[in-house]
C-alpha cells in the first residue's frame, strides 16, 4: 500500500485499517446427533418425553425474551415479513436516544439445523436435520461496541450468533482517548491522530472474545443456568470484514481517479492476480470459481456507490468509494481454511514451522487481521500503477477547447476520437520527425492522399497554405513548437503525451471496450 499512498500523498489526508462487520457464532458440545443422544441419556430423557422436553425448553427461551422486554419496557415483536432488522433497531435507538442497554427484541421463523429422530432396529436414533424454528434477535446498545445483536436459536442445539461492528468499537476508543474525529456512515472522514487511531484499531484482536461473547450468551439463554448448566460455547469467527480506507482531501481528488481504478481492476486483474492478492497461487488442483464483477460502474464516469468485487469461493475482496472522498478496499472472510498461515505444529515429537490452514476459532482472530491486511495492501500496491488522471483530463479539456493565435485569430479545437484529427496526429507523430523535426513539406507528403489535401492535389500552393494553417492550429494548442532559426517544428512533450494517448484511445482502448461491452 505504501507505493499507492506515496504516489498520491499530496491528495491524501490519512489511512486507516479496521475491522468492520463481524459475525461470531457459538456452538455448544451437543451439535452432532451422537452428542445430543449422549446429552439426553445423561439427563434421563426418554424418547416418549423428548418432544415435550424440546418444546418446553423452546418456550422457556421465548418467555425469557418476553419477560426481559417487559421488565426493561422495550418492544418485543414477532416479524412475519422480511425486514431489515438492524436498520429498524438503529432507528429506534436514535429516535429514543438509547445509549446503553436493550433496544428491542424480534422473533423470526427461519431455517435452522436441528435434529430428527428415527427408529432403527427397535431403538431411537438421533441425527442432524434441516427444519424451521423460531429465532430470537436481541438488539443491545453496548457501552464498548455500540449496536450489537445476539441471535439465538430456540430449538436444540441452540446455536447463537453475535454481530458487532469494529468501527463502532473504534469510535468509542477514540472518544475515551480524547482523539477528535468525524465519522459518517460507518467511515472515518477525519481523525486528529491517524497513527494513534491505527494503534487502537489493532487492539481489536486482543480483546478477551470468549469472555465477551459468553457473557451475552448467558444473558439471553436461561437454559445455561438450568438444563445446560456447566456447558460452554466454542466461539468461532463466522464472518469478518476488514477494511483499509484512504481518505482523500476532497471528493474532487478522488472523482477522476476512482473510475480509472475500477477500469484497471476489471480489465487487468485476472484469476491469477486475484489469487495472488489473497496470498495464494492458482494451480490445476484449484476447485471452484474466481469471479470478478463490477456494479454500477461506467467507463470514464464516477458513480457514487460503484464497486468491484473479486470472489474466490466463499471469500471476496472488493473496492468501492464512500462518502465521496474515501477509497475503501475490503477483505471479507467466510471460510478461513482457504488461507495458509505459518504456524508451529508437532511433527514426530518435534515443533516445526509449517504452512497450515487458518482456523475459525476466535483465538485466531489475529490471523484474520494478518491475512486481510496483506490482501488489501497487495491490491492497493497493484493499483499504484494507475496514474492520477487529473492532469491528463485537464490537458484533454484544453485541446478540445477553441484557441486563439498570437494575432487573435481563432483556431478549431481537436477531437481525439475524430478520424480526421487522428490522421493529423499520426502525420505529426511519425517517428522520423522526432530526429530532425517536421516541415510543411513533410506534412504535405504524409497527408497527400488524405481527405485533408486530396481535393487540392492539383494546387500545391493551396496545399502548402492549408498545411500552414494546420501547423498554426497545432502551435496554438502547444502541441508543436518552432525550432529556432529554421522553418521546422518539433513536437512538444505536451504534444507527445496528448497525441500518443489519443492514438491509443482510438486504435486500442475504444475498440477493446466496445468489444467487451458488446459481449456483456
Amino acid at each position: 500500500m505504501d507505493l499507492f499512498v506515496r504516489k498520491h500523498q499530496k491528495k491524501i489526508n490519512g489511512t486507516l485499517g479496521c475491522f468492520d462487520r463481524m459475525l461470531f457464532r457459538g456452538y455448544l458440545p451437543i451439535q452432532s446427533g451422537w452428542a445430543m443422544a449422549q446429552f439426553l441419556n445423561q439427563n434421563q430423557i426418554s424418547f416418549v418425553r423428548l418432544k415435550d422436553f424440546l418444546i418446553d425448553n423452546a418456550n422457556k427461551i421465548n418467555q425469557h425474551a418476553k419477560t426481559m422486554a417487559a421488565k426493561l419496557h422495550r418492544p418485543f415483536q414477532y416479524l412475519t415479513v422480511p425486514t431489515r432488522k438492524e436498520d429498524l433497531a438503529r432507528k429506534m435507538a436514535e429516535d429514543e436516544g438509547i445509549k446503553r442497554g436493550l433496544v428491542c427484541i424480534f422473533s423470526v421463523l427461519e431455517p435452522c439445523r436441528t435434529f430428527s429422530f428415527k427408529f432403527e432396529k427397535g431403538r431411537p436414533f438421533v441425527q442432524s436435520a434441516r427444519r424451521k424454528c423460531l429465532f430470537i434477535y436481541f438488539y443491545f446498545m453496548d457501552r464498548k461496541f455500540g449496536l450489537i445483536h445476539v441471535k439465538l436459536q430456540t430449538w436444540f442445539p441452540m446455536q447463537i450468533q453475535v454481530y458487532l461492528n469494529g468501527h463502532d468499537w473504534l469510535e468509542r476508543k477514540l472518544t475515551a482517548n480524547g482523539i477528535s474525529f468525524t465519522k459518517h456512515d460507518n467511515v472515518f472522514l477525519r481523525v486528529a491522530n491517524w497513527e494513534r487511531a491505527q494503534m487502537l484499531a489493532d487492539r481489536f484482536t486482543g480483546l478477551d472474545w470468549p469472555r465477551i461473547l459468553e457473557r451475552y450468551a448467558r444473558y439471553v439463554n436461561p437454559l445455561l443456568k438450568r438444563s445446560l448448566h456447566g456447558y460452554q460455547h466454542y466461539w468461532v469467527t463466522s464472518q469478518s470484514e476488514y477494511s483499509t480506507v484512504i481518505i482523500f482531501k476532497s471528493s474532487s481528488d478522488l472523482r477522476e481517479l476512482f473510475p480509472r481504478l475500477l477500469s484497471h481492476s476489471t480489465l487487468c486483474f485476472g484469476a491469477k492476480d486475484v489469487m495472488a492478492f489473497l496470498g495464494r497461487k492458482l494451480t490445476g488442483h484449484f476447485g471452484g470459481e474466481i469471479i470478478s464483477d463490477m456494479k454500477d460502474g461506467v467507463w470514464g464516469r464516477r458513480i457514487p456507490g460503484a464497486r468491484i468485487k473479486h470472489r474466490v469461493k466463499e471469500n471476496w475482496l472488493k473496492m468501492y468509494d464512500k462518502a465521496g472522498s474515501v477509497l475503501r478496499v475490503e477483505m471479507v472472510i467466510n471460510n478461513p481454511e482457504e488461507f495458509k498461515v505459518r504456524k508451529k505444529v508437532t511433527r514426530k515429537n518435534r515443533r516445526v514451522l509449517e504452512w497450515v490452514s487458518m482456523r475459525k476459532g476466535v483465538a485466531y482472530l489475529f490471523r484474520y487481521l494478518e491475512v486481510s491486511r496483506q490482501a488489501n495492501y497487495r491490491y492497493l500496491e497493484a493499483l499504484a500503477v494507475v496514474d492520477d488522471p487529473t492532469p491528463a483530463m485537464q490537458q484533454l479539456d484544453d485541446i478540445t477547447t477553441r484557441k486563439k493565435t498570437a494575432s487573435g485569430r481563432g483556431v478549431r479545437a481537436f477531437n481525439p476520437l475524430s478520424r480526421d484529427d487522428v490522421q493529423l496526429f499520426k502525420a505529426v507523430m511519425a517517428g522520423h520527425h522526432h530526429i530532425r523535426g517536421l516541415s510543411n513539406s513533410d506534412i504535405r507528403a504524409s497527408l497527400e492522399d488524405s481527405p485533408h489535401l486530396r481535393d487540392l492535389a492539383l494546387n500545391p500552393k493551396k496545399q502548402s497554405a492549408k498545411v500552414s494553417r494546420i501547423l498554426n492550429r497545432f502551435h496554438a494548442h502547444k502541441l508543436i513548437a518552432k525550432i529556432p532559426r529554421t522553418r521546422r517544428w518539433r513536437v512538444t512533450d505536451r504534444g507527445k503525451q496528448i497525441m500518443a494517448a489519443s492514438l491509443c484511445l482510438r486504435d486500442i482502448a475504444f475498440p477493446e471496450l466496445f468489444r467487451k461491452n458488446a459481449a456483456a
